[in-house]
């Protein structure tokens, strides 16, 4: 990796946009022409979905309820603007009604847009990356007109003076209702609503925050990576996140704190860092100006170490054994790897399986994935010539959007906002997770509208009860949970359950409001001893982090007995985060824990914090 580091940092857009004419090729496929050229599996078929003049810069993009493709059109890079400046970036609709994976209409939703980098549209309106500001654009009555004429400023803090390219991004809903994104290296951030003190605000480079659209909190959820672009969720709500530069998988838990390219860590005692859930690197190493056009071994690895966009293919159109695989576009390779996930431990281990997608085009620049209410797949292509850090020469015109399809298939209208709570409870058992997570988004809409049917929450219950798929389980528990269907003794009696997954998930729900009362406590700390699984096991270092000090001891011993958890490459860094706040506060309790630790990096931590001078409360990460 040290190569790497020592390389000019690329990043998410930057990576995407920078002018080197190949000799092989000056300039980019006509879009007609470019779904044609790629070499797919047996069965695929790629089809130009949308490309220029009709979509231009489109840096990031999302569906709505009726499957409809909202895309940002990023004019703003890469000489962002400045605040207080008119911008011109646009959000447009494309819309396909007949099926035929090419577009029919298309609209202009929003045109004075300044720096954006991410959407995601639900309670009723647009929610767009716009640094410095996490902006929402209300649409109440659906007629794709604004109702207002300037967005309203969520969040602001985001750092634009150094990150050209590190910019926060991503977008995304989570199973838990949060509205999840990411922040590079670069962009050292001070984030909170306009009104909030400098004090109260949270501090973020990189890593993955989250954001609640009912209660308005907002959360660094985890740190590190490098520039992270690109963030999905798999069958059992586990979130993965693709970085640009470094390596390109991460596995994220809630609090971890991952490597980083350099720089300090947000919290100086953190001491060790977490690795990448990858077993391997699509890139052969040597310097990484070598991988462009990824020939030879660079090719063979897989293309490159510059990854964005990530999607866990959880849609109907794929042969089944895509499901679940982890997407990425590779920017040196102008191809979309593929990794294959496996639990080990207490996480995952990502192995290579062979490349999916190969543009044979070298102005091929992909930047998202996503698939759509008929499983097939949106794959947008910047089409420049980009790799890292070359900001001139940038073709402003240009773009594309392709539908990756297997076999034969039609339309598949949908219009989930218009369907009753009894279907949307239908639609958690959708083999298409598409309709799942926009059905789930609706009812938690409606619970906080109070406009929920009565009989929702039965109906929820009895999926979760009696389902025999834990992935239904699992969905039938987060869809109760984001529209407050899951009382305290229901969610306690999920601590027993005999479906690891569902554990894991129960603890998780009981500590999102940073506490538990004494029973789950006691619970907790018999779970942290005897549970078997190593994954519940996470999860509850994990929620460490979000209790009282003073009641992490008995957890923290009891997890930190495991001495067959000292070779995992998650529980003991998880654990030491959990307590390292406590044993900063309370020396007698860390001296006495230390005797009764069975994880050495454990113990060695608590001696290194107890013997460390505090740190100084004024002082900022590193930034370079």
């Amino acid at each position: 990796m040290k190569h790497i580091a020592r390389a000019a940092v690329p990043a998410l857009v930057a990576a995407v946009l920078i002018s080197h004419p190949s000799s092989a090729q000056d300039r980019a496929v006509p879009p007609a022409d470019a779904a044609r050229r790629m070499s797919l599996p047996n069965g695929f078929r790629a089809t130009l979905f949308a490309g220029e003049p009709d979509v231009v810069q489109p840096i990031a993009f999302t569906t709505d309820g009726r499957g409809r493709l909202w895309v940002v059109e990023s004019f703003s890079y890469p000489k962002w603007v400045q605040e207080g400046q008119q911008g011109r970036d646009r959000v447009i609709i494309l819309e396909d009604a007949d099926g035929d994976g090419r577009h029919d209409s298309r609209k202009v939703f929003w045109d004075k847009g300044t720096n954006l980098s991410g959407i995601e549209v639900g309670f009723g309106g647009v929610w767009l990356c716009a640094t410095p500001f996490l902006q929402f654009i209300p649409d109440r009555d659906g007629d794709d007109k604004p109702d207002v004429n300037q967005p309203e400023v969520l969040l602001d803090g985001w750092n634009l003076e150094k990150a050209q390219h590190n910019v926060f991004n991503g977008l995304t809903w989570g199973p838990d209702g949060w509205l999840y994104g990411m922040n590079g290296i670069q962009s050292y951030s001070v984030v909170g609503r306009p009104d909030e003190p400098q004090a109260q605000r949270k501090h973020i480079d990189c890593g993955v925050w989250r954001y609640h659209p009912v209660t308005r909190d907002f959360e660094v959820f985890a740190s590190g990576t490098t520039n992270p672009w690109g963030l999905d969720f798999d069958d059992y709500g586990q979130m993965f996140i693709t970085n640009c530069v470094i390596a390109h998988l991460w596995h994220v838990l809630p609090g971890a704190h991952y490597k980083r390219m350099y720089g300090q860590d947000i919290n100086p005692y953190t001491y060790k860092l977490m690795d990448t859930c990858a077993d391997h690197l699509h890139w052969g190493g040597g310097e990484w100006q070598e991988s462009r056009g990824a020939k030879g071994k660079h090719g063979e690895a897989g293309g490159g170490h510059a990854h964005v966009g990530a999607m866990v293919y959880l849609g109907d159109n794929w042969p089944p054994q895509y499901r679940n695989g982890l997407f990425t576009c590779n920017l040196h390779g102008t191809r979309v790897n593929h990794d294959t996930l496996e639990r080990r431990g207490s996480g995952y281990v990502a192995k290579h399986a062979p490349d999916f997608l190969l543009a044979n085009d070298t102005f091929f620049r992909g930047l998202e994935l996503l698939y759509g209410p008929d499983g097939a797949v949106y794959v947008s292509d910047w089409s420049d010539t980009g790799e890292c850090h070359d900001f001139d020469g940038v073709v402003a015109e240009s773009g594309r959007i392709f539908k990756v399809s297997y076999g034969q298939h039609g339309p598949v209208p949908v219009d989930v906002a218009r369907l009753p709570d009894a279907q949307l409870v239908e639609l958690q058992l959708h083999r298409n997770d598409w309709h799942v997570r926009h059905a789930r988004r609706v009812l938690h809409e409606r619970a906080a509208a109070g406009k929920l049917a009565p009989t929702t929450h039965a109906a929820l219950a009895k999926i979760l009860d009696e389902n025999g798929d834990v992935t239904r389980k699992l969905r039938a528990l987060w869809a109760l949970y984001v529209t407050n269907g899951l009382d305290a003794a229901r969610l306690a009696k999920l601590l027993d359950h005999s479906e690891e997954h569902v554990r894991a998930w129960a603890v998780r729900l009981h500590v999102e409001d940073h506490q538990a009362p004494p029973d789950v406590l006691a619970r907790f700390a018999e779970m942290a001893k005897a549970d078997p699984s190593p994954l519940v096991r996470v999860h509850l270092a994990s929620a460490l982090q979000r209790l009282p000090i003073d009641q992490r001891w008995p957890i923290a011993e009891a997890l930190a007995s495991h001495s067959g958890d000292a070779t995992d490459p998650n529980l003991p860094l998880m654990i030491w985060y959990g307590i390292e706040p406590a044993v900063g506060k309370d020396k007698a309790n860390a001296v006495a824990l230390m005797s009764k630790v069975k994880i050495p990096v454990i113990r060695e931590h608590i001696a290194r914090r107890l013997a460390a001078k505090p740190a100084d409360p004024a002082a900022k990460p590193a930034k370079d």
